[in-house]
């Protein structure tokens, strides 16, 4: 694809997250069934609640296509899955991981209309100095979504530095090993915010699954909307 991704992860991960959803959904009902097995029980849909966590503004970020863009840009009435990632990662744990979560939510939501049209993937990369508008447009045809998912970077650290700060992404720069460049620890997380921009719930690593986000996008959707400001 003419990527210049460094982690070996990143792109092996993409490789298998693609065949895997190609494999397993068949392109219909049991795309939400795709994935290896849970150890935990899912809930009922509408049996739960999803109290607001934080709230966050919805800044002006970068696009793909280079143009600026809100970071969530919603309608009334829907919902964000936001994740912050790297093109360099090289923890198969990390972003990898998240990006091939995202992908059998973007296949599972592409077979089910009713869902993909109240639906946005965000994924915003949190090293903008290395990662620019063209990458991220050369990843989205890589993974070629099917659903609404779009790909953020932004101008520079300093304007990204906000989002963070507001979604309690940390951020650091670990030390370069050889002549590899520098990686950035994080502690992966995936956030589910609605239209008002109030965080519903934050996954990480041991509860980061695409049948589990589906089942709270459907919980929530479900729910009576607050009214504005709540």
């Amino acid at each position: 694809m003419g990527c210049r991704w460094t982690g070996w992860p990143v792109a092996a991960a993409l490789g298998a997250a693609l065949a895997a959803s190609a494999a397993g959904a068949h392109e219909g009902a049991h795309a939400a069934d795709d994935g290896p097995a849970l150890g935990y029980e899912l809930p009922a849909a509408g049996s739960y609640e999803l109290p607001p966590i934080q709230r966050v503004a919805d800044r002006v970020l970068l696009g793909s296509d280079a143009r600026p863009a809100k970071l969530l840009g919603l309608a009334p009435g829907q919902l964000a899955v936001v994740s912050f990632t790297y093109l360099g990662c090289r923890d198969p744990n990390g972003c990898p991981l998240a990006l091939a979560t995202l992908v059998r939510l973007d296949r599972a939501l592409a077979a089910r209309p009713e869902l993909s049209r109240r639906v946005r993937i965000v994924s915003v990369s949190f090293d903008p100095a290395r990662d620019r508008p063209a990458d991220l447009a050369r990843l989205r045809e890589g993974l070629a979504p099917r659903a609404d998912w779009r790909f953020l970077t932004a101008a520079d650290p300093e304007a990204l530095a906000p989002v963070l700060a507001e979604f309690g992404q940390s951020v650091d720069v670990l030390p370069a090993e050889g002549q590899a460049p520098a990686a950035l620890g994080h502690v992966l997380k995936v956030f589910l915010v609605d239209a008002q921009g109030r965080v519903r719930n934050i996954y990480s690593t041991g509860f980061l699954d695409h049948r589990l986000l589906l089942r709270d996008v459907e919980t929530l959707l479900r729910a009576p909307a607050a009214p504005p400001g709540s």
